[in-house]
């Protein structure tokens, strides 16, 4: 498989020195790193080549990474049936980047670039309906980049008064950020029934 998966990355460099910026084999898989400007050039070359056939869109998603200039790794994930192999593209984009949409190649790839949007923040050009698809209405901020709080900025709570679901700013006491990473059963003075028979056969 990892030689097949080698020829595989050969032929895609060798074919398409416009788009592909590096490949790789790792633990069987096969990751090639893709320009941004060219990656609708290459998706539509991979489903239609001969020696590729990758014809099933599986998932895109994304990596965030604060401390680089590009920010976001946007991972692309197809399948071959008729090769019978898989292939991970990663295109490396500036937060303030926009991305060409897949979605003429692709059109499955409609929510899954919604859900990148919601989730990242990263904005693809010529979506035909680029909105969130998981976070609520007038949701604030994007809950997968590494600078979101776990908290996050609102909550939701159900007021009996006003009878309807109210927005609120997150007002968490300092204390309840504070972790131990302890098991919730580490520590705990409460017995479980059965407990005790341990104890006796123990000192029996």
């Amino acid at each position: 498989m990892t030689e097949a998966l080698r020829e595989l990355g050969t032929h895609l460099e060798t074919k398409r020195t416009d788009c592909v910026v590096s490949w790789e084999v790792a633990h069987d898989e096969l990751t090639v790193t893709v320009a941004a400007s060219n990656i609708v050039g290459f998706v539509e070359f991979l489903k239609n080549d001969a020696a590729c056939r990758f014809s099933s869109l599986v998932d895109i998603t994304a990596v965030d990474y604060p401390g680089r200039a590009k920010r976001f790794d946007v991972i692309y994930h197809f399948l071959s049936m008729y090769q019978n192999h898989r292939i991970r593209l990663r295109v490396q984009i500036r937060e303030e980047d926009m991305l060409p949409s897949i979605i003429s190649v692709h059109p499955s790839a409609n929510w899954f670039e919604r859900e990148v949007f919601d989730m990242f923040g990263i904005l693809f050009s010529g979506h035909p309906d680029l909105r969130r698809i998981l976070t609520d209405y007038g949701f604030r901020g994007y809950p997968l980049r590494k600078d979101f709080p776990t908290t996050g900025y609102t909550e939701v709570r159900y007021d009996e008064v006003q009878k309807r679901v109210v927005y609120e700013p997150v007002n968490l006491v300092q204390e309840y950020r504070q972790f131990d990473f302890m098991s919730p059963w580490e520590g705990a003075k409460y017995i479980m029934p059965g407990d005790e028979k341990a104890d006796g056969e123990a000192k029996g």
